[in-house]
């Protein structure tokens, strides 16, 4: 199979794509555009809403009408209704870092990291997470160049991770309880062109990545085995995540930055099905 262009967004840096299954919407971001997207695809309509900086990955909430959004510097509650914004916390003041990839664990707190903007992306920036009160805490994991792929196994004991440059995404054990990490270790290797970026997991604890600059979205099983390869009618898939009804919609962001001659759908946000295959509701930071 491979998936079709759902809507030609043109989007420079679309992300983060997140399926609420209370409002029947896929939202994304594009980052450049410093905007946040949805669609309600039951009935074709799309909305979007202009960020005061770009924004980099969201969560959904226990309140339906109000998102976290990681923002370039800050965290923050989003209403969507009015549009208010109500700071929470800024991250690496002084760096030259900026949000990137996130994504709620099983208990309702949301693990982010950063990106360096800086040529040659040293590794400098971190993995966080944002409490359940509110508490930002540094994670004990080795410093990065672009945070990415960040996902928790069905039962929230394993997070995923990954540096992209580095083509390898990294697992670890997570205590449920504490949050604390162990067993930090590799679960598998890019292979072919592009690096790894977002991920999900899906309803049987495989792993689904969109490899950047690969055209392809891998499906790892938790062996770190491809299982298969679906492919992306873009240059530089940037995320992918499950939603639909029956939470059987594969839906997958694409991106137009840095591209010298990028192809009519990059930049676009793509679904399809695969059959026998379904995803798990998004976790929802809770407060």
């Amino acid at each position: 199979m491979m998936l079709e262009l759902m809507v030609d967004a043109k989007n420079a840096l679309g992300e983060c794509v997140l399926w609420c299954e209370r409002s029947g919407r896929v939202f994304w971001t594009d980052i450049v555009g410093s905007t946040l997207w949805a669609l309600h695809p039951a009935t074709g309509a799309t909305r979007s809403w202009t960020m005061p900086e770009r924004l980099a990955s969201f969560a959904l909430t226990d309140h339906d009408q109000r998102l976290l959004v990681g923002l370039a510097t800050q965290l923050a509650f989003f209403e969507l209704e009015s549009g208010a914004l109500t700071p929470i916390c800024e991250v690496e003041a002084g760096l030259t870092t900026r949000l990137n990839d996130g994504r709620c664990d099983r208990q309702g707190r949301f693990v982010f990291g950063t990106f360096n903007e800086v040529e040659p992306r040293l590794p400098i920036g971190s993995f966080y997470r944002l409490n359940r009160d509110l508490r930002l805490e540094r994670l004990p994991l080795p410093h990065v160049a672009i945070a990415n792929s960040i996902c928790f196994s069905p039962d929230g004991a394993t997070m995923y991770y990954c540096d992209s440059p580095e083509r390898v995404i990294r697992c670890c054990d997570y205590d449920l309880v504490s949050g604390a990490l162990s067993h930090e270790r590799v679960f598998a290797q890019v292979q072919g062109e592009g690096e790894p970026d977002g991920s999900c997991v899906d309803a049987r604890g495989y792993v689904w990545n969109a490899q950047w600059g690969g055209s392809k979205l891998v499906r790892y099983a938790p062996d770190g085995s491809i299982d298969r390869i679906v492919p992306v009618p873009a240059s530089q898939p940037s995320c992918v995540g499950f939603g639909g009804v029956l939470l059987d919609q594969l839906y997958a962001t694409s991106a137009r930055v840095g591209l010298a001659a990028p192809v009519a759908a990059d930049g676009g946000l793509f679904t399809g099905t695969v059959p026998g295959v379904r995803g798990l509701p998004e976790s929802r930071f809770v407060c």
